[in-house]
């Protein structure tokens, strides 16, 4: 006997997205494309990347937890946003939508850590540097010394991205991408993984690898991480025993 109670069945992530107009392309988590799995979105109208990165989120949590819930209604097991600086408002959210969340890429953090060997540490790659701040580091559950560099200073990730451009030159956000990478293989010699903060620098993770010499771990694999515990693989088991 299968048990309903949902509206929308096989997808078990829902995303709630920040309102936005800039393109995003493939690898993008708001490109749907980019998840080998279906997953369900929900825009939280009135929330931007200018007053979630530079502003205070937890201002917003009222309309997160209404798309939450929206999503959850709908069929969703479990729950991610798109921008990391939503760790802020990850308890809130959680204990409010009664299902498992996951507001950020920073959360990997104490994760990757617990991989890297003695003398080595994760460190985040941000698109604002300026304002991650250590309650950001407290909420994800990273170490408040964790080193921070950022993509404020290049030509166009950080400007077009929390500017909401119509148009970007993507190009130029691979080159910014590729400089805060040698940035941190020639300045942080105790690095031993990054983190990629913003869920938009999913699309530059490879070359963020290639550039750094490090593994690069973003909102990408941290949701397939997520959407491996919501919905287990399936396999047919082939045994000797005629009984099965």
């Amino acid at each position: 006997m299968e048990k309903g109670g949902k509206t929308v069945f096989g997808a078990t992530v829902g995303i709630m997205m920040l309102e936005t107009r800039f393109p995003r392309i493939h690898g993008d988590m708001g490109n749907a494309m980019t998840w080998d799995f279906p997953v369900h979105y929900k825009v939280v109208r009135g929330a931007n990347p200018e007053n979630v990165v530079r502003g205070n989120p937890k201002d917003l949590v009222d309309l997160f937890v209404a798309a939450g819930r929206e999503l959850v209604d709908m069929g969703a097991d479990g729950i991610t946003t798109n921008c990391g600086f939503l760790a802020l408002i990850q308890d809130e959210v959680k204990e409010a939508l009664g299902v498992p969340v996951a507001t950020s890429s920073l959360m990997q953090v104490p994760m990757v850590e617990a991989l890297l060997p003695r003398g080595k540490r994760p460190v985040i790659l941000t698109i604002s540097k300026d304002t991650l701040t250590p309650a950001h580091l407290a909420a994800a559950g990273a170490p408040l010394d964790t080193p921070i560099f950022g993509t404020d200073g290049g030509r166009a990730f950080t400007r077009d991205i929390l500017g909401d451009a119509p148009e970007i030159d993507f190009e130029a956000c691979r080159l910014d991408m590729i400089d805060a990478a040698r940035e941190i293989r020639e300045t942080c010699p105790d690095a031993g993984a990054i983190i990629l903060e913003c869920t938009n620098m999913v699309p530059y993770a490879r070359d963020v690898r290639r550039a750094s010499g490090l593994p690069a771990f973003s909102i990408q694999s941290f949701v397939n991480w997520f959407q491996a515990g919501l919905m287990p693989r399936r396999y047919d088991l082939e045994l000797d025993d005629p009984r099965f």
